[in-house]
């Protein structure tokens, strides 16, 4: 897309009655369970044949699926809408916060030298890597639990995400029949995505590494998370990572910046950026790490960015602005780097970080445990709220905001 002149772009009863009416529903529930357990297991003897056909041992396919049944907790994750858009400035409070920061110091200190062979090898920043293992799984605490042979045949049965469910049932049995993991072993979320990382079955047949050289590519290994980071180096080297380089820079925007022009399918060079009056958050140049974006996340009141390649290719592995912004900002925290500079729109009232921090610190010190402070105000933090409002005498309303901060500052000691 070419860049636009610089016009400025405006984007902006009776109670036996209900006991027999509960007790029919029961039943009438208990024989719809039975009766697709029952359609579950035709459809996992009919799929045996599928995955002989694409060289699937009956060895292989017998031992992975003994034990496993339809798995209604995966259905009704998969059906499930998200209740809210979170704002973007929350989610990233979420995604790099102290604790996520503090904990991926740790694992960089922990993991430092096979880390800075996995960065010779692959040529991708370990700090990257780090953010995408704290992103995933909160570095290795949250690799999902649950039988992945089960969620993926559970989603072909199920029919909303067949094709998906199928193509990676199958690849998740080579896998498997590979030797790389035990069934029992390969476990991770309801979606398929497994390990560290998180890698669904086609993506790790693609790219996954035995950087140990033990002859499998272990992604879930709890004490050696070594071929799961090398896996997530592999698949960022893959598609362009540009060693050295950031995902963007915060940058300011010049008076009667045409606003048409941000967006991520304009890209300029820094030299013509700088034509146009874009400036680093500092005044100097933009510094020229290729052609970039200029991205406005939350519009022209917020932190603006010049994006530059790796942006894109963190959104390979997940297809998110939020998502790439969230890795890059977190690499950026854990190798010492702090806050954009200029503050997100949050609105009259709102908290950021800090306050959130504060929030929780002195809820705790009241009395109220919702435990280490962590700035995401979440349903523990807002019911500790209603309390302490209510034990006050005001009419509790759960909202955390800067004129309820400033009454705890007062009360709390």
């Amino acid at each position: 897309m070419k860049i636009l002149a610089a016009t400025l772009v405006v984007s902006l009863c009776f109670t036996g009655t209900q006991s027999v009416m509960a007790s029919e529903r029961d039943t009438s529930n208990f024989i719809q369970v039975v009766q697709s357990e029952s359609g579950f297991k035709s459809w996992v003897r009919s799929f045996r044949a599928v995955a002989l056909a694409n060289g699937i041992t009956a060895q292989t396919y017998d031992r992975a699926f003994r034990g496993v049944k339809l798995n209604k907790t995966v259905i009704a994750r998969d059906r499930k809408q998200a209740e809210f858009q979170r704002q973007i400035w929350d989610y990233l409070d979420t995604a790099t916060s102290p604790k996520r920061v503090k904990n991926g110091q740790a694992m960089l200190k922990k993991h430092r030298g096979k880390l800075r062979k996995i960065e010779a090898r692959y040529g991708v920043d370990k700090e990257v890597v780090l953010a995408v293992w704290g992103l995933e799984s909160s570095y290795g605490q949250n690799m999902g639990d649950i039988n992945i042979i089960e969620a993926l045949a559970t989603l072909a049965y199920d029919g909303r995400r067949e094709k998906f469910g199928r193509q990676q049932l199958l690849m998740a049995l080579k896998i498997i029949q590979r030797g790389d993991i035990t069934p029992n072993r390969m476990q991770g979320s309801w979606a398929g995505a497994m390990g560290h990382t998180q890698f669904i079955p086609t993506s790790y047949q693609a790219y996954a590494q035995d950087f140990t050289g033990d002859g499998k590519r272990d992604v879930w290994d709890k004490s050696d998370p070594s071929d799961a980071l090398a896996s997530t180096a592999n698949y960022l080297s893959k598609f362009g990572w540009v060693k050295n380089q950031p995902w963007g820079v915060e940058v300011k925007l010049p008076k009667g910046f045409n606003y048409g022009n941000a967006s991520l399918k304009v890209k300029a060079t820094p030299a013509r950026w700088a034509e146009l009056g874009v400036r680093t958050i500092s005044g100097g140049k933009v510094p020229n790490y290729g052609k970039g974006s200029v991205f406005l996340p939350s519009g022209a009141d917020g932190p603006a960015f010049v994006v530059f390649k790796n942006f894109s290719v963190i959104k390979r592995y997940n297809n998110a602005n939020s998502y790439a912004m969230a890795v890059g900002h977190l690499a950026h925290k854990i190798s010492g780097g702090g806050e954009f500079v200029k503050n997100w729109p949050r609105g009259p009232g709102a908290l950021v970080l800090k306050e959130k921090l504060a929030v929780q610190e002195l809820l705790n010190r009241g009395g109220y445990d919702i435990g280490e402070p962590d700035g995401i105000i979440g349903p523990k933090t807002l019911d500790a709220v209603s309390a302490i409002q209510t034990s006050w005498g005001q009419q509790p309303n759960g909202k955390a905001d800067k004129d309820f901060l400033k009454e705890l500052r007062r009360r709390v000691r």
